[in-house]
């Protein structure tokens, strides 16, 4: 924000000091009767006397003798009007904002048409940041005197700080028309510019200003700000080395150079920056946070979850700083650490996505389901569009048996993406379990024709016409793992099922002996490999098939016989 309207000439009735200069008398005001007229004319020597005292004390800076005399004066009741605005004048050349205040009040109301009363008054009350009390006697004096645009440059300053920006503009812009050229004029209206995201026109005036005013640091400090948010990190080093130059410890040039390296991605040089920035002002959240972000990128954890701890002390509220901690404690491996770091962040605002799904995860490899469950159930909601969460939580309902919310979860993701085969596949299982076969079939049929080698979408498929009793159907897709190499004991029994249900008994034995090279001990696999030899005519290989079956299970020798 711009300084004070330190460079504004400080008004008050010039002509009243000329005039008690060269000794002259005071205007009459209102003695319209003789013996009126005549006591007042017996009481002007005195009162020129004490005004010209007090501006020949003023003149030696004889600043507290001078109030004296004012004061003394006011208590006799000699021209309050006047005594007032003298004693205003020496208020504030003393600096005390609260006794000139009220002095230039007190001529205003004795004379609310006075030429500066309510124009001083404006200047004092923004020395005291009354600037919403000082705006309004701004207004007051364009009122009594509209062409005075050092009120409309007083105003403009105030509405700044007011953050009324855009009638700050307007205050500027009138300035500017009587005095092109006038610094804090310009000033101001780019701080206006700026402030109402005009950066390219705010960047052009203070660029203008800068080579009269190159050690301004308050214009360096705003030309820092906005070459950062327009980006240009050349620019931003240019002029924080300038700021460095004029104030050495300068945290907004140390806070300049860190972001300039942090958009460029420099971030050993970041590390420099923010480190020295958090010396020089200890109390900078930012500083603090942003050397947690340079360390973090520079793979050191340890120094990285320091400043955010410290980020996280300065700002409690401020959930990036534990976010973030939450972040590299859980890449260290301090699960307990990333948990507590992570339930700051959602005591404080319970529905932060990132927070969510991280934590999410945590709780899930803690083998803790049903909470990582809850939490992205609360993200999903939060943020639908988050795929991988609706994924994550309809695998979990699935393996709890929550079939109809999992059917949602999977829903979601097609949503987002109507070709994520996995998303079909598991949608396609969740449908199935819920008992909704002709779903279930549809789902995995576009999987399969998304994904032709999908020995899941096939599996399913055929287990499903296995359940209908289509043997034809389950055959053929079996025949088709089969021909993709699918090397399953589960694969070989079940097609040579279909293949005896069938009448196919040579190409069934064929399968039932796959199954049992992989499993020798599949008893189910050894007695149907058997029934399928005897119907060739292989009557001792079946036999010798039984007799493993027998040896494997013995309580099978009963049923031998049989």
């Amino acid at each position: 924000m711009p300084e004070s309207n330190e460079q504004q000439a400080f008004f008050i009735d010039d002509d009243l000091i000329e005039r008690l200069m060269r000794g002259d008398a005071l205007p009459d005001k209102g003695a319209d009767k003789a013996d009126k007229g005549a006591d007042k004319a017996k009481q002007r020597p005195a009162e020129v006397s004490t005004l010209a005292k007090v501006v020949k004390l003023a003149g030696e800076g004889k600043l507290d003798d001078a109030v004296r005399e004012l004061e003394a004066a006011a208590k006799r009741g000699e021209n309050p009007l006047e005594v007032s605005i003298a004693l205003g004048h020496l208020r504030f050349e003393q600096q005390n904002w609260v006794e000139a205040a009220r002095c230039y009040a007190s001529a205003a109301e004795l004379e609310p048409k006075h030429r500066t009363a309510f124009y001083n008054l404006g200047l004092v009350l923004e020395r005291q940041g009354e600037f919403d009390d000082a705006s309004q006697a701004f207004t007051e004096a364009l009122a009594i005197d509209a062409k005075r645009w050092q009120a409309h440059l007083g105003r403009g300053l105030c509405r700044l700080h007011l953050g009324q920006f855009s009638e700050a503009l307007e205050d500027f812009q009138v300035v500017l028309k009587e005095q092109p050229n006038h610094d804090r004029g310009l000033f101001g209206k780019a701080v206006a510019l700026q402030q109402l995201g005009q950066l390219d026109e705010a960047a052009e005036i203070y660029r203008k200003l800068l080579p009269s005013n190159a050690s301004s640091a308050e214009l360096l400090v705003n030309l820092i700000a906005v070459s950062t948010a327009r980006k240009e990190e050349a620019k931003v080093k240019d002029y924080a080395g300038r700021l460095l130059k004029i104030r050495p410890q300068s945290r907004h040039a140390l806070e300049g150079l860190a972001s300039s390296s942090l958009l460029r991605g420099d971030y050993s040089a970041a590390v420099q920056h923010c480190a020295q920035l958090v010396k020089v002002a200890a109390d900078s959240y930012e500083g603090w946070f942003n050397l947690g972000v340079a360390y973090q990128k520079t793979g050191r954890l340890e120094q990285s979850g320091n400043a955010y701890r410290e980020a996280a002390r300065l700002r409690p509220e401020a959930v990036e700083a534990n976010a973030n901690l939450g972040v590299v404690l859980q890449e260290r491996g301090d699960a307990s650490g990333a948990r507590r770091a992570y339930e700051q962040v959602l005591a404080a605002n319970a529905e932060i996505p990132g927070v969510l799904w991280n934590l999410a995860l945590l709780s899930e490899k803690e083998g803790r389901a049903e909470e990582a469950e809850e939490l992205l159930t609360r993200l999903v909601k939060a943020q639908p569009d988050w795929e991988d969460a609706a994924f994550r939580l309809g695998f979990l309902q699935l393996q709890r048996g929550e079939f109809a919310g999992a059917v949602d979860s999977f829903e979601i993701c097609l949503k987002k993406d109507q070709n994520w085969v996995e998303a079909l596949l598991n949608l396609g299982l969740a449908c199935w379990k819920f008992e909704d076969l002709e779903t279930a079939e549809k789902t995995f049929a576009r999987a399969l024709t998304l994904q032709p080698s999908s020995t899941d979408a096939i599996r399913a498929l055929a287990a499903i016409a296995i359940e209908r009793k289509d043997h034809n159907q389950a055959l053929d897709l079996h025949r088709k793992l089969a021909g993709l190499g699918e090397p399953s004991v589960e694969v070989a029994y079940n097609v040579g099922l279909l293949l005896q249900t069938a009448g196919e008994n040579g190409a069934a034995a064929e399968c039932y002996q796959t199954a049992v090279e992989k499993n020798p001990g599949f008893t189910d696999a050894l007695l149907n490999l058997g029934h399928a030899l005897k119907a060739v005519g292989k009557e001792d290989e079946a036999r010798a098939a039984w007799s493993r079956a027998v040896t494997s299970d013995p309580a099978l020798a009963g049923q031998y016989f049989n």
